[in-house]
């Protein structure tokens, strides 16, 4: 069976307690923790630290794992999303540290899994990137098989803002180059975190991966969109994503779950679905959020029964 959880960037003020407290409470089976260090990132969803894994050993692990069994809820995955081949190349070495604590994090808790971004300097091209990236990520696949842990890259292309364009910051951004990424670094440790709204705004097709990479697919986000078809035909598919496309809650956008659902336990995944609330129509209020949560819970019910 699958598992139905949401990831905790969408509740940053509440404790880790609360966060299980309201797992618990809407009617989840796990939730992916993030783990970002104490005061860094400005960026949207980012920065938040439900985790801290600086100095996180046995005892810090037992302590989180005692927490989530009082509440009955598990721990899909720990979340850390930074850019880990940018140009700054202090920013790249703190990202690269964090994500080796986060993946021992993993170990120590026995959850077998993180998730983050494989990065991408954004003023270079694919091929001019792809050095870093495999001096990069081949000792941290290592690491992750070295911990028991496997990693899922989000397919998010991280190209939203002015900071962002033209590459985005998150090379990982489509089948093409997850193929080529899985041939140059063939761990079976290395894998898709997947969210099928990514490939929507991006014009592809989001149910052919289900297939194609079923091996692949370590943890799935539960994100819709809404793509405005008007602006679209106005500004085209080179003008910045935000100009035509809305992330939503599942349901209220283009992704049709019952079709994506239905292919998915097809391909044999019987991990964890995470909802990833960045429908800015619900943020005006932890209440919103929360509303948010309930909402998405009561409509993934209908694929992922309890």
């Amino acid at each position: 069976m699958m598992q139905l959880g949401f990831v905790s960037a969408i509740l940053p003020e509440e404790s880790l307690e609360s966060v299980f407290a309201t797992a618990a409470e809407i009617g989840y089976d796990c939730v992916e923790l993030m783990c970002w260090p104490r005061g860094q990132a400005a960026r949207r969803y980012a920065g938040v630290t439900h985790v801290d894994v600086t100095d996180f050993g046995a005892q810090e692990a037992a302590q989180v794992n005692q927490l989530a069994a009082r509440y009955g809820i598990a721990i899909s995955g720990l979340g850390y999303y930074p850019n880990p081949l940018a140009p700054d190349a202090e920013e790249a070495e703190q990202a690269v540290a964090q994500i080796r604590r986060v993946i021992a994090a993993a170990g120590l808790l026995g959850i077998g899994r993180m998730n983050t971004f494989v990065g991408c300097d954004w003023t270079k091209s694919i091929a001019d990137n792809w050095p870093r990236f495999l001096d990069t990520w081949g000792p941290l696949v290592e690491c992750a098989e070295q911990h028991r842990v496997n990693i899922g890259i989000e397919n998010c292309p991280m190209l939203f803002t002015g900071d962002e364009w033209p590459g985005g910051k998150n090379l990982a951004r489509s089948p093409s180059i997850w193929r080529r990424m899985f041939s140059a670094l063939p761990s079976a440790n290395f894998g898709l975190n997947y969210d099928p709204s990514h490939l929507v705004w991006q014009q592809m097709d989001y149910l052919a991966p289900l297939r194609d990479f079923a091996d692949r697919i370590f943890h799935v986000h539960a994100k819709d969109v809404r793509i405005d078809r008007r602006k679209l035909d106005d500004v085209g598919i080179l003008a910045g994503p935000n100009e035509y496309h809305t992330p939503k809650l599942p349901g209220m956008g283009e992704v049709d779950w019952g079709q994506f659902f239905s292919l998915l336990t097809d391909s044999g995944y019987r991990g964890p679905v995470c909802v990833e609330v960045e429908d800015r129509a619900y943020e005006d209020s932890l209440a919103s959020r929360k509303l948010a949560l309930q909402q998405s819970c009561t409509y993934l019910r209908n694929y992922i029964p309890r």
